[in-house]
């Protein structure tokens, strides 16, 4: 399928606005490669100093039943590490430490009076403090989905995944950065600043979910909640050298946070855990998902050596994003070198000549029609927050003499979002593509298939890069227009000190192979690494 004249166009016109924007403003040179040739040297955070911070929640909730070590300790140990690090990283924009500690007393309490010894059901994370991005309803925190014109606005609710893991026993730290209105994969705007990557502060900590990818990376939490409609779990994920799980679409419900999804939109946004450690995704999903888990059959038993691997190196090839750097390649292969000699299993190579149209085919179905011929709501009224609709090139300019309230990538998503509509009958092409990839994707996974594929074409990124390479999360958020399942998985560092991972993708409501097998890589491969170790 040859690119239409529209498609050429909105690539040209993107990277042309990005680039001199950013010339202009000093914050590039207009001739930057993508990459420094010579990087100045990485400064990461501090590596944690307590040994409660390196426990899973899992772990940390088993010991607090058994009273060996008292709730308050655990939930202070968390809020002197957002204390100490937080000033570089800028994750937590708004803690609630004292009610935290407060909540923590309570949990001890209890305990102490015996009223928690056999509720472990229903409480599996009795005193295991969490964070949520703040996109999300948090009650008496701020959520403004970084939106200037939302700066006043106060949660009077919990959303309901939030809700759920209150009643799980977890207790809220705070809530973390995201990017404006959560559609750019770099957590920056006009409200809270720009947020960090923990292993080197100059580069970016991901989004939308950023925040969330941060605070965890850096040990200030341990669990937390996400959502991703175009790779906003698994982009903060694999930058920050964490877990995260894209769910079935439909399983956990999207309730309570802003902007929550409309039209076609709502089978695309998905609401998810990320956590520093494998084993405390499924219960985080168990949890969140509450009544509807049962269509993840969680509790059947995965046989690793029974599973069907298949591996893709890249898309094929798009314009639209980047070459897939060598060492996330290099990390893919010793993955399936490992499942082969490790399993026994033949990890089947397979080219899907469709994926390589991953960004087109997303766009035209987030601006797809619902069943019911509903609209999927215009970002630009988004950004007007039930105002008037704005008109991004007029903010452009606005922008340029900085008299705009908006960041350059939410001005630029919505130019894009104006010239993509100039050719309806491309678009329906491309959701008809969609539709089709989608039941080819579902074909070839089956029962018990798993792919692994790229998280994205480049490590983290420096700050403000991602406006010259806008596409290259092509990579995760096709998967949220085929509504699989999707479990962000860590791989190390690379010669950088940046992280490295993989995606694992299954089919719909086989979630449990993806979480059986970032479970076996994160023991072979080593997991999450603490920052800032020599």
């Amino acid at each position: 399928m040859a690119l239409s004249r529209v498609e050429r166009f909105v690539v040209l016109l993107l990277r042309l606005v990005s680039r001199a924007c950013l010339a202009v403003l000093g914050l590039l040179p207009a001739s930057a490669p993508p990459r420094a040739a010579n990087p100045a040297p990485a400064r990461a955070v501090p590596p944690p100093r307590s040994a409660l911070l390196l426990l899973p929640a899992r772990e940390l909730a088993r010991r607090l039943r058994l009273r060996q070590v008292k709730c308050v300790e655990v939930v202070e140990a968390y809020v002197e590490r957002i204390r100490e690090v937080n000033p570089l990283i800028n994750a937590v924009v708004k803690d609630r430490f004292e009610e935290a500690l407060q909540e923590a007393r309570q949990v001890d309490q209890l305990l102490a009076e015996g009223r928690a010894d056999d509720s472990l059901e229903k409480y599996p994370f009795l005193g295991v403090p969490f964070t949520v991005k703040e996109a999300f309803s948090l009650h008496g925190m701020p959520n403004t989905s970084g939106l200037v014109k939302r700066r006043c606005v106060v949660a009077t609710t919990d959303a309901i995944v939030v809700g759920r893991m209150k009643q799980a026993g977890a207790i809220p730290l705070g809530v973390t950065n995201c990017s404006e209105l959560c559609m750019w994969y770099e957590s920056s705007n006009n409200v809270y600043g720009r947020t960090s990557n923990p292993y080197n502060l100059q580069h970016i900590a991901g989004g939308s979910s950023g925040g969330e990818g941060s605070v965890l990376a850096a040990a200030c939490s341990v669990i937390g909640v996400g959502s991703d409609i175009g790779g906003s779990i698994r982009m903060p994920a694999f930058f920050n050298g964490v877990f995260g799980h894209k769910p079935t679409t439909g399983v956990v419900p999207n309730d309570g946070q802003f902007p929550n999804a409309q039209g076609v939109r709502r089978s695309f946004l998905c609401t998810g855990p990320m956590c520093r450690y494998a084993e405390d995704l499924e219960p985080m999903l168990r949890v969140m998902a509450g009544p509807e888990v049962h269509k993840l059959k969680l509790d059947e038993n995965v046989s690793l050596e029974k599973i069907k691997f298949f591996c893709m190196d890249h898309d094929g090839g798009s314009m639209f994003v980047y070459p897939v750097e060598k060492e996330i390649l290099q990390a893919q292969k010793k993955v399936v070198e490992h499942l082969e000699s490790d399993l026994g299993v033949q990890v089947q190579r397979v080219s899907i000549h469709k994926m390589k149209y991953s960004f087109q085919i997303w766009s035209a179905m987030m601006s797809s029609q619902d069943n019911d011929g509903t609209e999927a709501q215009c970002f630009t009224e988004l950004l007007g927050d039930h105002g008037k609709p704005v008109w991004p090139l007029w903010e452009l300019l606005k922008w340029l003499v900085g008299m705009s309230s908006h960041t350059l990538p939410a001005i630029a998503l919505g130019l894009t979002e104006k010239v993509m509509k100039l050719s309806p009958s491309l678009n329906a092409k491309l959701v008809s593509m969609g539709k089709s990839l989608q039941a080819e994707m579902e074909t070839l996974l089956g029962p018990d298939g798993v792919l692994l594929y790229p998280p994205h074409p480049t490590v983290a990124p420096r700050h403000h890069y991602p406006i010259c390479m806008p596409f290259n999360f092509a990579y995760t958020a096709i998967f949220n227009v085929l509504g699989l399942p999707v479990t962000q998985c860590p791989l190390g560092l690379s010669s950088e000190g940046l992280p490295l991972g993989i995606q694992l993708v299954a089919a719909s409501y086989n979630d449990r192979l993806t979480l059986a097998v970032a479970r076996y890589l994160e023991e072979a491969f080593g997991g999450w690494v603490p920052p800032g170790k020599a």
